[in-house]
């Protein structure tokens, strides 16, 4: 799964461009989160989870205010998640996650970043069969049995842990991953995680080569610039 991680790092290296296209992306998730399931952190742990995220990427806590603020009054863009599927350059699979507040347009954006990529966008599911759903916790710690032990008591159904140069990273199902999170954080006080996500992480990768590579590159920038775009996720191994 190491590699498969890393696969995921390179696909996202590309927002962190400009720190406007960060900070509108961090934004518009919080804001989501806040109108869906309230602006108070204490009673909404996604709301809390996306803030220390948008923290981790140095997001102004003025950027984080407004975008709790602009969710208090209930009005405003009305964003919906929408994932999109297919084959990138060398029939690599790749997962597109995005809010929007007009599905037909982005569906159309997107589509256009395949078409110019000579790629196929494909139907719901085409693809994702071929990833995990996984909550990503990676932390400073050597004690590896430790931190299975205090996971496994808080019923937490562990896919795979990596012990790696005094940095621990656990995978579990994204359903476990407040339960992993609120476990770790009891049975380590003061813990700090450097990776914090829920993501999709393939099974298996695809490699690409010679001018694929290129493509692929251009097809992650023609992604990458679109902002209802929140997330790419790749099985592509270069």
């Amino acid at each position: 799964m190491g590699r498969a991680y890393q696969n995921r790092k390179v696909s996202m290296a590309k927002t962190s461009d400009t720190k406007a296209k960060v900070y509108s992306k961090h934004a518009r998730q919080l804001y989501v989160c806040a109108k869906s399931g309230g602006v108070d952190p204490d009673g909404n742990l996604a709301l809390r989870a996306q803030i220390d995220r948008a923290k981790k990427d140095q997001v102004p806590a003025h950027v984080i205010e407004k975008a709790i603020d602009k969710a208090k009054g209930g009005g405003g863009e009305d964003f919906a998640p929408a994932r999109y599927e297919g084959f990138g350059p060398g029939g690599c699979r790749v997962i597109i996650d995005c809010l929007t507040d007009n599905p037909n347009r982005t569906f159309g954006d997107v589509r256009q970043c395949f078409t110019k990529t000579k790629c196929k966008i494909g139907t719901q599911g085409v693809v994702s069969h071929m990833f995990d759903h996984a909550a990503i916790l990676g932390f400073e710690n050597t004690d590896e049995d430790a931190v299975l032990e205090a996971l496994l008591n808080a019923d937490v159904d562990v896919t795979d842990i990596e012990n790696e140069s005094g940095k621990i990273t656990v995978f579990a199902p994204q359903a476990d991953y407040f339960k992993a999170k609120q476990a770790l954080t009891d049975a380590f006080p003061g813990i700090e995680f450097e990776v914090d996500e829920i993501q999709f992480v393939p099974q298996a990768s695809s490699p690409i080569s010679g001018d694929d590579v290129d493509m692929f590159e251009k097809f992650l920038d023609l992604l990458n610039d679109l902002d209802d775009v929140q997330n790419v996720y790749h099985d592509a191994e270069y």
